[in-house]
């Protein structure tokens, strides 16, 4: 996942716990809530009002590129029961999701996949609820 700390709201720190323990997954899938679990105790946990406008946080709309092929797409990062790929909303508990909460414009992630690694680097975030003052506690 993210080789640097990442950075989220103690609002959805406390939540992503819940989805994990309600989680009960093994094998690939045991591996990737393990690796969330590893990026929510490595992270700076501030409150809402205190993230940085830059930082991508549950249900922030994020602007990335395919750092390989320079292809653009536009995403919504959501809990899982929010999840739709014809909506363009990833769950925080896909690979992608998990690589993408709490990283900051300008910095790139990566996560594995079945043929390798993918990259992207996040171009913009275009909402995030706690710059526009939509804190859902």
């Amino acid at each position: 996942m993210n080789a640097q700390k990442v950075c989220m709201t103690a609002v959805d720190l406390s939540r992503l716990r819940d989805v994990l323990k309600a989680r009960t997954s093994v094998g690939r899938d045991r591996d990737h809530l393990d690796s969330l679990e590893q990026e929510l105790d490595r992270a700076d946990v501030v409150e809402p009002s205190a993230i940085p406008p830059n930082v991508v946080t549950m249900n922030s709309q994020v602007r990335i590129e395919d750092v390989e092929t320079g292809l653009e797409s536009v995403y919504t990062l959501v809990f899982p029961s929010d999840a739709s790929i014809g909506e363009r909303k990833i769950s925080i508990l896909a690979p992608i999701g998990t690589a993408l909460l709490g990283s900051r414009v300008g910095s790139t992630v990566n996560w594995s996949v079945p043929a390798g690694r993918r990259t992207v680097r996040i171009k913009e975030v275009l909402y995030q609820p706690e710059a526009a003052g939509d804190y859902h506690l």
